[in-house]
């Protein structure tokens, strides 16, 4: 390409220059021509005044006087009637440029001139026209590489680009050329590589996420069934297979709420739902794990509460929060529900060492953990509490408070105290 728009912008220079220098030529050659006849014209006009006033004043008159008024390089002769003829130069030979004046006392003056002057001034001419013509070919070479490479470096530049894109770099690289064109094809790369980045991050974040969010469930689910397989009482078995029923309900609503969120994590689907039937599930989910690890799970606070949310998310959020408290926190876990204006609360809280001081304020970011986890259940959670438009926030470092705000329905008020062990 670069050679391509070289040749194009020299051979249009050269046509120009052709083109315009030819009539140049042409122009300057008649006007050289056309001023030398009319020097010479004016040469044998001014003689022959000269010579009528020498005649008539009776001066003398004869090559000496004259050569003094004759241009160099010229021949004149002067032909008076009556007298030999004068003649002052040397007579030019080959082509010439000849005129003949008469003059009041019949007097004949002859200059002539050799048109090799001619030649010569429009050699020099033509020197200068060349000179020009090559010192603007040289521009124009100058300026079409400056040009191609303008244009070819940035297409150079776009194709790597693509290429980059291709292999699994989608990084988009912010550089514009000048060139409106290029510009928008950069536009339009960076903004495929903004939408790919975009995807792939969707797709790492869905697998993290899922890898993280169905542990749980599949946890809890091999224990039911391992509970199954341990015992001989039927009716044992028939409690077990419906929490463990209840428990693949869970998974299959885990799987849709992450594939939800991966497709448009601003997405809800909230409703009316009874907390408390949420709250009390997740007790009974986690009780065999808190007892097995000697510990104990309780909760307290305003029953009766109806929020807005996505029951299936709220539990998610819920079941991240405990988990945490049995994975990073220490003695009892109480679970507190409240109302605070027009909004309901679940608070989760236990007595271990906290949250350390310097990841107080980014505990909800991905990959941020004090203990060597994954870093991305309390970030998933937050995401959760947000797509229905609650919040999930830390309320106390030492001893932890986690808060779960949700928008609540008022009903009649019932308050109570219920404790499960």
């Amino acid at each position: 390409m670069r050679r391509r728009l070289i040749n194009s912008t020299l051979a249009v220079v050269l046509v120009v220059i052709g083109v315009f220098g030819v009539s140049l030529v042409l122009v300057e050659t008649r006007t050289i021509t056309s001023s030398a006849e009319q020097s010479v014209k004016a040469e044998a006009l001014r003689l022959a005044n000269i010579v009528d006033s020498r005649i008539i004043g009776g001066e003398p008159l004869n090559s000496a006087v004259l050569a003094k008024q004759v241009g160099g390089g010229r021949y004149v002769r002067i032909e008076i009637p009556g007298r030999p003829d004068i003649e002052v130069g040397d007579r030019p030979r080959g082509s010439v440029i000849r005129s003949e004046t008469q003059g009041q006392r019949e007097e004949t003056v002859i200059v002539e001139e050799s048109r090799s002057s001619i030649t010569r001034e429009v050699g020099r001419t033509l020197l200068i026209i060349g000179t020009v013509a090559l010192v603007a070919v040289i521009a124009a070479i100058l300026l079409a590489v400056r040009q191609a490479n303008r244009l070819s470096s940035p297409l150079t530049d776009l194709a790597e680009t693509a290429e980059r894109l291709g292999s699994g770099d989608p990084r988009p690289r912010h550089r514009r050329y000048g060139v409106p064109e290029l510009d928008r094809v950069a536009d339009v790369l960076d903004a495929s590589a903004e939408r790919i980045a975009r995807m792939l991050t969707a797709e790492r974040r869905l697998a993290a996420d899922a890898s993280h969010q169905l542990r749980t469930p599949l946890t809890a689910l091999s224990m039911r069934l391992e509970e199954i397989s341990a015992t001989d009482d039927p009716e044992t078995v028939k409690e077990e297979a419906n929490i463990a029923l209840t428990q693949v309900e869970r998974l299959t609503d885990v799987v849709e709420r992450l594939l939800t969120n991966a497709r448009d994590p601003r997405t809800g689907s909230a409703i009316v739902f009874d907390l408390d039937e949420v709250v009390k599930q997740q007790i009974a989910e986690w009780r065999s794990a808190y007892r097995s690890a000697g510990r104990a799970l309780v909760c307290s606070g305003k029953q009766g509460m109806r929020a807005v949310g996505t029951p299936g998310a709220v539990a998610q959020v819920l079941a991240a929060l405990i988990e945490n408290s049995l994975m990073h926190g220490g003695g009892t876990v109480a679970l507190r529900t409240r109302v605070t204006g027009n909004q309901a609360v679940i608070e989760v809280t236990d007595e271990g060492p906290g949250v350390p001081g310097e990841l107080g304020a980014r505990i909800f970011e991905r990959a941020i953990s004090g203990r060597n986890s994954t870093g991305i259940g309390l970030a998933v959670a937050r995401d959760l509490a947000e797509a229905d438009g609650g919040r999930l926030e830390l309320l106390q470092q030492h001893p932890p408070v986690f808060a779960l705000f949700l928008s609540r329905v008022a009903r009649k008020r019932k308050d109570s105290y219920l404790t499960v062990r």
